[in-house]
């Protein structure tokens, strides 16, 4: 007969979470990110929209790193949540469901989101 016992705190450092099960956590706090981002990116928005003058503070509050820190967090949030987001509907599909394919399509989005904000950062310091 199995024995069940309940996992304690610190048996949470030594649990391996599969890749699979990163992707969906990661998921989750993209999704929470980008809704509580959501004054942020309005407040931005209205600073680059409304007139020449709110478009110079808006570019000025852009120029802070911190505030550069916050928006690469939301484009990676954005990059993450919609590559995990096409691998969940192709999963909803059938595709690629078995264990090898399933740890395949996690690392990929891992790689082509983290690739991609790096691209994006790349661009927002200025590095071209």
């Amino acid at each position: 007969m199995p024995e069940f016992r309940n996992i304690h705190v610190f048996d949470l450092m030594k649990y391996r979470l599969p890749w699979a099960g990163k992707v969906s956590i990661l998921h989750r706090v993209s999704g929470a990110l980008m809704f509580l981002l959501i004054p942020f990116v309005l407040y931005l928005f209205d600073k680059s929209v409304t007139s020449e003058i709110s478009f110079v503070t808006f570019k000025t509050v852009l120029a802070h790193p911190f505030i550069k820190l916050v928006v690469l967090a939301l484009i990676w949030a954005y990059l993450h949540h919609f590559c995990a987001g096409i691998r969940f509907l192709l999963l909803d599909l059938h595709m690629g469901i078995s264990k090898p394919a399933s740890a395949k399509s996690a690392v990929g989005v891992l790689v082509v989101s983290l690739a991609l904000t790096a691209v994006f950062a790349a661009k927002l310091f200025g590095l071209f």
